[in-house]
């Protein structure tokens, strides 16, 4: 796995993709697409509302729809942002190296890929399907949080279970402001009744509470 600092921006189109359950987005994934946009030169973030996230339970998440409009709903704002349907129209569980390949024809070959994640998921890296391909077809940014160490990651998981060195894709490091803000946090705040303002834009906010998702 290469750690990296922020690369100089090249002629070829640069793309942050940012893929999420989004159940609520909030202002940390906002906060987090807006860095990984400034820091590494990108033209376009594409946000990417999984359809049936196969590390979820069963009907635990709200439906791909309502997800996908309140995305929208929270990125209208800013130009530099879009929302894509490629997940949620796809039937069967979502696969990142699924959505991978299906954006890499669409974006081109000479467009360059950053998938743009929390630290926590860059942990899991290996329990993702066909992670060996990733590299392939795009390199990672990863937003730091407090308590993750990449580095100790890396160290770690060096060799799989033949003693083989593990084919990583490329992990560039990125720091964010801290904010502790999740999208469980806010789940539980909403059932308990307390405040969620500040903590997502105010459309989603309202959107939430006109259609009382997450409450008991």
């Amino acid at each position: 796995m290469d750690f990296q600092t922020p690369l100089e921006g090249g002629k070829a189109r640069r793309v942050g993709v940012m893929g999420g359950t989004f159940d609520p987005i909030h202002n940390g994934h906002l906060v987090t697409a807006q860095e990984a946009l400034t820091q590494f030169g990108l033209d376009e973030i594409v946000f990417l509302p999984a359809g049936i996230p196969p590390h979820k339970e069963g009907g635990s998440v709200l439906p791909a729809e309502e997800r996908f409009l309140m995305t929208v709903i929270a990125t209208a704002s800013n130009s530099a942002f879009t929302v894509s349907r490629l997940e949620i129209e796809r039937p069967g569980p979502t696969y990142t190296i699924d959505s991978l390949i299906a954006l890499r024809a669409i974006l081109g070959d000479e467009t360059s890929v950053h998938f743009i994640t929390g630290a926590d998921a860059v942990w899991e890296i290996l329990t993702w399907k066909n992670y060996e391909r990733l590299g392939e077809y795009c390199e990672f940014i990863a937003a730091t949080r407090p308590g993750y160490s990449l580095e100790r990651f890396m160290r770690s998981h060096m060799l799989n279970a033949e003693g083989k060195q593990h084919s990583y894709p490329a992990v560039h490091i990125m720091e964010v402001p801290a904010l502790s803000i999740s999208s469980s946090d806010i789940r539980q705040r909403i059932r308990e009744s307390r405040a969620v303002r500040y903590l997502m834009p105010e459309g989603v906010v309202n959107y939430i509470n006109k259609c009382e998702f997450y409450r008991e």
